[in-house]
């Protein structure tokens, strides 16, 4: 009998926790715009992290790749802008009331992380380690700065 008690609790735990962690992290919204910014986001942190690892030396530099990797990362950095819309501020977003709140800072966080992957590609054309590593800084630096300014934490369950 008490298996069978553990059983039921085990089963009814397990369910109030799918529960609660479903219907938060789908985004059901017309055009998803939470959706496809994510999507966004985790393409371009994947990308970026492919190249921290060349530039933290665990991973050989190849420039052709590099290269690559910088303009795939600055064709990324345009794309997650306008799903950031009027109506998308809801579950699971994790971006901070301060986006719609001050568009114009908004604005100037997206233009420096603009700026920043237009030198890296640049410094990834001419195939300079030392400008790489200087640029792969500032674009580390855009992105942690938009983040701390209009990114919530990820909330704890």
């Amino acid at each position: 009998m008490p298996s069978k008690k553990i059983a039921l609790i085990f089963v009814c735990c397990m369910a109030a926790w799918l529960a609660a962690c479903g219907d938060e992290s789908v985004d059901r919204h017309p055009g998803q715009p939470v959706k496809n910014r994510q999507a966004v986001f985790n393409k371009m942190l994947q990308t970026k992290d492919g190249m921290g690892t060349v530039m933290r030396e665990h991973e050989i530099y190849d420039g052709k790749i590099f290269l690559e990797q910088a303009r795939e990362l600055q064709r990324l950095s345009r794309e997650p802008w306008p799903y950031f819309t009027p109506d998308s501020n809801y579950a699971p977003t994790r971006a901070k009331p301060l986006v719609w709140e001050k568009p114009a800072e908004f604005g100037e966080a997206q233009h420096d992380l603009g700026d920043a992957t237009a030198l890296l590609v640049k410094a990834a054309e001419a195939d300079d380690l030392k400008a790489i590593r200087s640029a792969f800084k500032e674009v580390e630096i855009a992105c942690r700065s938009c983040h701390n300014k209009f990114r919530n934490a990820i909330p704890l369950r």
